[in-house]
């Protein structure tokens, strides 16, 4: 979705819906998770993840992936899910529409005097191009999603004896835990369990980071390769 946004920003918007959209879209990029958590409990869990919670549980509730029944606030990890999907879907779009628009004109140029369709153009010229850039503002996302706190404990439920592997179920992060209980860890054990809770939460997006890299130097160097 985020790659489709970018596309229609960079290449097929007409001029005078171009910097409407890209101001929106940089404005949801830049909105305090926060917020977004209390539009998550007000208006998105009861209005969407409600009735898609329930939906899943009637169609699909023989997986264990959507046993059981959606809480009727819709609290849910389905819910945190869904909320944090909107939040990072306007940073790929930027990201990936800077990429977009950093390619040479010359590019599109050649394409369609090669008789090249636009949508030939797009799917085998530009994106193939900034596929590097797009794979960065993806895993740029997902870091940011990996790390979310405010807005995933406030639609999660924060529930940490729930056993289920239910999507339909309350459920927490380990940021949403250590932001819960840290005011409350008044032993020394409680402590240390959630600071090593946070050292586990740095080395996952410390890997995550480094798997980026290298993703991104193969993708380029396998472009340069095939001499794009």
């Amino acid at each position: 979705m985020s790659i489709f946004i970018a596309v229609f920003l960079a290449e097929l918007c007409p001029a005078w819906l171009r910097a409407p959209l890209d101001f929106m879209v940089e404005m949801l990029a830049a909105i305090p998770s926060v917020v977004y958590g209390l539009w998550g409990i007000f208006v998105f869990l009861p209005v969407v993840v409600r009735p898609v919670g329930v939906f899943l549980g009637k169609t699909l509730g023989f997986l264990p992936l959507f046993s059981g029944a959606i809480p009727a606030s819709g609290i849910s990890r389905l819910g945190a899910g869904l909320v944090l999907t909107v939040m990072i879907i306007p940073t790929i779009s930027a990201i990936s529409r800077d990429v977009l628009l950093a390619i040479p004109r010359s590019q599109r140029e050649a394409a369609l005097a090669l008789g090249a369709t636009q949508w030939e153009m797009i799917s085998q010229i530009l994106v193939p191009y900034g596929l590097s850039g797009i794979l960065g503002a993806a895993i740029l996302g997902l870091g940011r999603a990996l790390g979310e706190t405010m807005a995933v404990t406030m639609v999660i439920g924060n529930n940490t004896v729930e056993s289920s592997g239910s999507l339909l179920k309350p459920g927490a992060t380990m940021a949403s835990v250590i932001a819960n209980e840290f005011a409350e860890a008044v032993t020394t054990l409680h402590t240390s369990a959630l600071i090593q809770l946070g050292l586990v939460l740095f080395v996952m997006t410390l890997l995550l980071n480094i798997g980026a890299r290298v993703l991104v130097w193969r993708v380029s160097r396998s472009l340069v390769t095939e001499g794009r």
